[in-house]
């Protein structure tokens, strides 16, 4: 994520990009916010990584001073990033300006609404990992919710972010952030 972030700086001056690791090891020695060993997304793993995820967080937008303007915060994740990103808004735990989903899914649905929280879901047609109805189901979701949220789909895109997606999300938050 660093390296989009990096990428993203011409079109977002003055903006400060933050790309935490996930907290916990996993056994591909990466990180991770929950286990999915066994491919079952179960309430106490998201419980667990609620927990990690809002102290981390925590700690970054104090640490930089946006602890009175969360609507010029973003949260841009990938995967098992997208996934806590978008529970950390659909439970209204977080209301920030914007939110950009790569590849990911909602694990439960939206027991909160926040007009004022833009997401943008992006997926590839082709990831065997997290299936693309996966945002599919979580635009509804959303939608149904009371969320502003696009979603995009990318032809021949598998569990990655392309270049294309990168530059879509980053004038999406050009767009959400600086206006």
């Amino acid at each position: 994520m660093e390296a989009i972030g990096n990428s993203w700086t011409s079109v977002l001056p003055d903006t400060e990009f933050v790309s935490p690791d996930a907290p916990f090891a996993s056994n591909s020695r990466g990180r991770e916010w929950f286990v999915v060993d066994d491919q079952v997304m179960r309430p106490d793993r998201i419980e667990a990584a609620r927990r990690a995820f809002d102290d981390l967080v925590s700690g970054i937008v104090k640490r930089e001073g946006f602890e009175n303007d969360l609507k010029d915060v973003a949260f841009v994740g990938v995967s098992q990033g997208a996934v806590v990103a978008l529970d950390a808004v659909a439970t209204g735990r977080w209301k920030i300006g914007a939110l950009v989903s790569f590849a990911g899914l909602l694990p439960f649905p939206p027991t909160s609404i926040s007009k004022d929280t833009a997401i943008l879901l992006m997926h590839g047609d082709a990831d065997s990992r997290i299936p693309s109805i996966a945002s599919v189901t979580a635009q509804a979701q959303l939608q149904a919710a009371g969320y502003d949220v696009t979603y995009r789909l990318f032809p021949g895109v598998g569990h990655t972010i392309s270049s294309e997606e990168a530059e879509q999300a980053g004038s999406f938050l050009r767009e959400r952030l600086l206006n």
